[in-house]
């Protein structure tokens, strides 16, 4: 028996090193399984790591596969992968010689089956909701008259088409479109990234800003419409302070945006018809407005009349007016006469009264000491006035002095006082002037209301005011006789009429008399027939 320190048996198998056998390994693995598509739940995904690659594990019920999408790849998957979703993953398997594991390199991800995206797309619908973005408290009302509408679509399909002849067969405005892709890969973010930028828009600026904005894109699957299910789409829908319009699909299509939009279309001609009102259809509205609101002044310009001419009814007559004066006139001029007699005696009475009491010998002591008070008054004043003119020569003297020394700074305050009188001058002139067109104005304006309250501007119109004989106007059929004389007014001058007999005479051809024609009711106004 060989000891067990005894040299092992010769043998023609290979020896390899530890790294060679692993190099060899991956090489295997890479060649026979290059390029598949395994179907499994995504396990213990917790997002991008810090250099952008992404590590999980796919599982079923009985077995796991570690799992790696390169940070190049994750950028151009359609869907971001999460927990717990089942996916079909298709890529390369390799190993990692470092452990001695295998794993599957995943370059495209997408859910397994319409199930599975209409489950993503429930779970997704739930939590944006759960975060208030589908409120209907948040969603703005459209604006009634855009002058600036934005388009969100592609610029080469048949959408953008419709929706320009749409408005312009509406209510031509002026439309500014963000070119975007609709499907594939990162057409999400270019939805998202338009939208954002038509918000970033400052009033004013060289490219208008949109006072409503569409959405839009034509039908599709629910693949086709994926990217309008985009968070970041919802999220831009919901957070746009420019009202929204959403019109993805047909009227049967739905996605999220749909939800946060302020307003969801079914079509994008209907959102066309949605962002502008029917010009026509305003026109028309305006007509009749219009013609509502003559008619309403007619109205009430006639019930002013009805009215003016009842109050006049109610006025008294000028005799009547003047009645109470004029008797309250006549007392007194019948009274004056003999105020004046009463007067006069009564003022004779006093004067005798007084004369009484009036002697020579009084007078004249008075006289005496009046002439003495006046001899003592004009000595004082002639002393009074000496004093003055001494004190005021000092004065003058003084001033004089004063007035030579400052002949330099009594200049300056003449010529700034003159200055000042110019300028007040001149704003006196301006203000003159001003009240005067002022007042020039309101009485053109005046001028104006006069002339289109005047009748002859009805005149000029072709209608024509009747007169009697007495030159009264005449307001009603009833009130002509047959043989009436008449005065027609017309715009450029008057003639004369005579009235004939039942309306318009007959002609003298006619061998017979047209029957007479039934008289109105007297509910109705009354109808003016021919006066010839």
């Amino acid at each position: 028996m060989n000891s067990f320190f005894d040299s092992p048996a010769p043998s023609n198998l290979a020896e390899y090193s530890v790294s060679e056998l692993s190099g060899s390994i991956k090489r295997t693995v890479e060649q026979a399984f290059d390029q598949v598509r395994v179907r499994g739940e995504i396990s213990g995904y917790r997002g991008p790591h810090s250099s952008g690659h992404a590590y999980f594990s796919l599982k079923d019920d009985r077995a796991r596969i570690d799992a790696v999408i390169w940070k190049s790849a994750f950028s151009r998957l359609k869907f971001r992968p999460e927990e717990g979703m089942e996916v079909i993953a298709t890529g390369k398997v390799t190993t990692f010689p470092g452990s001695s594991k295998y794993q599957i390199v995943i370059e495209s991800l997408e859910p397994a089956g319409a199930g599975a995206l209409m489950a993503l797309l429930e779970e997704r619908k739930r939590k944006l909701a759960a975060e208030g973005l589908f409120d209907a408290g948040r969603k703005r009302p459209l604006p009634f008259m855009p002058r600036v509408v934005g388009v969100v679509t592609s610029p080469t399909g048949a959408v953008i088409r419709d929706i320009l002849h749409r408005i312009s067969d509406r209510f031509p405005v002026h439309v500014v479109v963000w070119p975007v892709r609709v499907q594939g890969d990162g057409s999400g973010e270019e939805v998202a990234a338009a939208i954002r930028g038509f918000n970033a828009l400052e009033t004013g600026g060289p490219i208008p800003r949109p006072d409503v904005l569409i959405v839009a894109r034509g039908g599709g699957s629910l693949e086709d419409l994926w990217s309008f299910n985009d968070e970041a789409v919802v999220r831009a829908a919901a957070a746009s302070h420019i009202p929204l319009i959403s019109a993805v699909g047909h009227e049967t299509d739905w996605t999220l945006i749909d939800y946060a939009a302020d307003q969801r279309a079914p079509t994008p001609t209907g959102a066309a018809e949605m962002a502008v009102p029917v010009k026509a259809d305003l026109e028309a509205e305006v007509s009749a407005l219009s013609a509502r609101l003559k008619a309403a002044a007619t109205r009430q310009m006639d019930n002013r009349r009805q009215e003016l001419r009842a109050l006049s009814r109610a006025l008294p007559s000028l005799d009547q007016l003047l009645a109470l004066p004029r008797r309250r006139f006549d007392e007194a001029s019948a009274g004056l006469g003999r105020g004046l007699q009463m007067n006069t005696a009564n003022k004779r009475r006093a004067f005798e009264r007084i004369g009484a009491h009036l002697r020579s010998d009084l007078l004249t002591t008075r006289i005496s000491d009046r002439r003495r008070r006046l001899s003592e008054a004009m000595n004082r004043a002639e002393r009074i006035v000496e004093r003055q003119v001494h004190r005021g020569q000092s004065r003058v003297s003084a001033a004089d002095a004063s007035l030579r020394a400052l002949p330099s700074r009594l200049i300056g305050q003449l010529h700034r006082a003159s200055d000042r009188v110019a300028g007040l001058c001149a704003r006196s002139d301006a203000a003159i002037a001003g009240e005067i067109r002022r007042l020039k104005g309101v009485l053109t304006a005046q001028d104006r209301v006069l002339q289109s309250l005047s009748y002859r501007n009805v005149l000029k119109r072709g209608f024509a005011l009747v007169r009697d004989a007495a030159g009264q106007p005449v307001k009603q059929a009833a009130a002509v006789a047959p043989g009436m004389a008449l005065s027609l007014e017309f715009a450029d001058g008057s003639v004369s009429a005579i009235a004939g007999e039942g309306g318009t005479p007959p002609s003298p051809q006619e061998p017979k008399k047209r029957p007479s024609r039934s008289p109105e009711p007297a509910s109705g106004p009354p109808k003016q027939g021919s006066l010839f």
